[in-house]
């Protein structure tokens, strides 16, 4: 079969590409507007990867399917695996049958023996007197219901048949001071913003269970419920701002009316070097023993939202450490800190380019692998950060320090083109290297960005299954809830408890 002719293709710049769009959205449906603009801007950011010089089929391959796993192992086989990797691993905790102690929500219910008591004598032996053992014998069932249940309280009516007086009863004290119990809005907000269930979805799934509860009364009911995470949130930034070890990153937003605004000022005014971008960023901050996570949405960067927190640091505080990735677009310009790049990012590039030089790649995956098992002997060990320091610095930097070596070699001496994808892989890794060993300098240095990415999936979600904010407001309710939801999570709290203790000491008036 004779292969089509290929189109015409056909570039825009940035403000051509904001001027169409504006004028799609005037004649098109908002959710058909929303999947073409997602379609075109995709279109557009493809053809800028391909424009880029450092820009490989396989690269753009992994940017757009993804990377079905990045373990060495599976990159090289495991026939070219170490030896140290071939030992046997302990099974991870989570897998296999739950027990009933993993079922701390369950309603539980006693049953006593319907024949014996404790004290009786044994109807087996007739000896031996019987006695309550102290774990009793568990049934988990498990039955199907509404996110949120309602309940119909019909209040009795009498009328005089005399005079006509009406009397109805007094409601019970389980019917409440109004429709919706406050955690109706709890549960919304976190089924919205921690599970990334679309208003709509949830809608249709009540309608099933005859508890119809429309997309727009649960916005109203999520808002309600944010007056008091909002002020947690502003305490959490001025906590976050005295972390000794902060993360950040960011990735694309969708907000409609922000979008519009930069769509009408871009036709107004096609300035090249206007910015058009909308992003989240998400903020891990290591402040003693916990961690915060805070999100922030809008056309700032993750340095620029890093900056306005550390507007409330301290002075006395001596520098945090901060761990991004080498874009200088991290960085906070007007605070200085202990700058440390991801580690993982300078291994990707090696994953990238693995098919095109697979015996360089391997001897950088591996090295690094083995850096990663240290770390993790160290955390299996509970060992402090001094401690974690001078074990890194006695069994990684020997490898770190050949490591280099091994690079700089492969560039002085020939054996790479420097404008390869290898040699660009070895040129980063250099000069980024004494922010990529940070933590072999510095006590409690991490030696990824992983946190705050896997931070940023929360996000990614939402803008997965909800396709965009309506507003400003709007994302920076989403701000607010991600944050407290993915806090409590990283501390092992669970957040429907913490929202709800939350709202019931703002009714006490215990919060202002």
């Amino acid at each position: 079969m004779a292969q089509p002719d290929a189109p015409e293709i056909i570039r825009l710049s940035l403000a051509e590409l904001e001027q169409l769009l504006a004028e799609l959205a005037r004649l098109l449906p908002p959710a058909t507007y929303q999947l073409v603009e997602g379609l075109l801007r995709t279109l557009q950011w493809v053809l800028t990867l391909l424009d880029e010089k450092t820009a490989t089929l396989a690269r753009i391959r992994r940017l757009v399917g993804g990377e079905p796993s990045e373990k060495t192992a599976k990159l090289l086989g495991a026939a070219q695996t170490t030896e140290a990797a071939k030992s046997p691993k302990a099974r991870a905790k989570g897998h296999g049958r739950k027990a009933a102690g993993d079922y701390p929500g369950a309603q539980r219910v006693k049953v006593s023996h319907p024949e014996h008591k404790a004290g009786q004598l044994c109807p087996k032996c007739l000896r031996g007197k019987l006695y309550p053992l102290t774990h009793p014998a568990p049934i988990i069932r498990i039955v199907a219901q509404p996110l949120l249940r309602a309940t119909l309280f019909e209040l009795e009516r009498l009328r005089c048949a005399l005079c006509g007086a009406l009397f109805t009863a007094p409601p019970p004290p389980e019917a409440g001071a109004g429709k919706y119990d406050p955690s109706v809005g709890v549960m919304l907000a976190l089924m919205r913003y921690g599970a990334g269930l679309p208003m709509y979805r949830t809608a249709k799934w009540q309608s099933y269970f005859g508890v119809p509860l429309a997309p727009t009364t649960q916005w109203e009911l999520i808002v309600a419920a944010s007056q008091t995470p909002a002020l947690i949130y502003d305490r959490l930034v001025g906590l976050a701002a005295q972390g000794q070890v902060l993360h950040n990153d960011d990735t694309f937003m969708r907000v409609q009316s922000l979008r519009r605004e930069i769509t009408t000022a871009a036709r107004e005014d096609p300035d090249p070097d206007q910015r058009t971008g909308i992003f989240t960023t998400g903020l891990v901050a290591q402040v003693g023993e916990r961690r915060i996570a805070l999100f922030f949405t809008g056309q700032h960067h993750a340095g620029e939202n890093l900056a306005q927190v550390l507007q409330q640091r301290a002075p006395e505080l001596a520098p945090p450490l901060q761990m991004c990735d080498a874009l200088s677009r991290n960085e906070p310009k007007a605070f200085t800190t202990v700058l440390a790049n991801c580690l993982l990012h300078g291994r990707r590039r090696f994953v990238e380019i693995r098919d095109n030089f697979p015996q360089e790649c391997r001897k950088v995956l591996e090295s690094l692998r083995e850096v990663y098992r240290f770390d993790a002997l160290a955390r299996e060990q509970q060992l402090s950060d001094a401690q974690r320091l001078a074990f890194h610095q006695e069994h990684s930097r020997p490898l770190m320090d050949e490591l280099k070596t091994w690079m700089q070699e492969q560039l002085d001496q020939k054996r790479v083109e420097p404008n390869s994808g290898l040699g660009q892989a070895l040129n980063y890794m250099l000069n980024h290297w004494e922010a990529l060993t940070r933590f072999l300098s510095i006590p409690g240095a991490p030696l990824d960005n992983n946190v705050v990415e896997r931070t940023l999936k929360m996000a990614i979600l939402h803008r997965k299954n909800s396709l965009s904010y309506k507003t400003l407001n709007g994302a920076r309710t989403g701000d607010v809830h991600m944050s407290l939801i993915h806090t409590c999570a990283l501390n092992g709290v669970n957040p429907f408890d913490y929202a709800m203790a939350l709202q019931r000491r703002n009714c006490s008036g215990l919060i202002t």
